[in-house]
């Protein structure tokens, strides 16, 4: 039973303003890849637009410059082990959804692949061409076309971190393999 609930596109910058690592999902032409991303970050709140770091060189790269869109799939502690190994590997010789066992949906406007289960929210991103920087740059820029959030962990918009929710708290790399997750919130007292 999936928890996802649609989150407005007005909350979208919500998903990834605090810096967690992504799964960057792909597809075309019948091949699809996942790759792991720690440099991402909105850009634009309406309409809701990212950035996201992807080498030139990367196969997800390449699918997704030639299907024009890609998925940003933000993956909680549950799924610490497979960030970092589709973070490590390669595409372009095996397909690591099949791999690692991880069924992806397809997303309900653009159809990239995404995925739920033990992530704490996704989006499907329309690649903005940047025709001066795309064989300079490895940041690609994209508008966030749907979104949707485990609603046990994102209500209303907002992030609610508990210790009930620890599986599907974000997750930031710290380099080597080494994840901290998102939580212990603080509330701030009114001026």
């Amino acid at each position: 039973m999936s928890h996802f609930q649609p989150v407005a596109l007005h909350h979208a910058s919500r998903l990834i303003n605090h810096g967690p690592t992504v799964l960057v999902t792909s597809a075309h032409a019948g091949r699809r890849n996942v790759m792991a991303a720690a440099w991402s970050m909105p850009v634009e709140f309406t309409p809701p637009r990212v950035a996201v770091v992807i080498d030139k060189k990367t196969f997800t790269r390449e699918l997704a410059a030639a299907s024009g869109c890609f998925g940003l799939c933000i993956p909680g502690l549950a799924l610490a082990d497979f960030t970092f190994a589709v973070g490590s590997t390669s595409g372009r010789d095996e397909d690591k959804f099949a791999r690692h066992g991880v069924t992806p949906l397809a997303g309900p406007v653009l159809g990239v692949p995404v995925l739920e289960t033990g992530c704490a929210a996704w989006m499907e991103c329309r690649l903005i061409p940047e025709r001066h920087t795309e064989d300079a740059y490895d940041t690609c820029f994209a508008e966030v076309v749907s979104a949707a959030a485990d609603a046990r962990i994102f209500v209303n918009g907002r992030w609610a971190y508990r210790e009930d929710n620890a599986d599907v708290q974000p997750i930031h790399h710290l380099g080597a393999g080494l994840f901290v997750r998102a939580g212990g919130t603080v509330q701030a007292r009114g001026v």
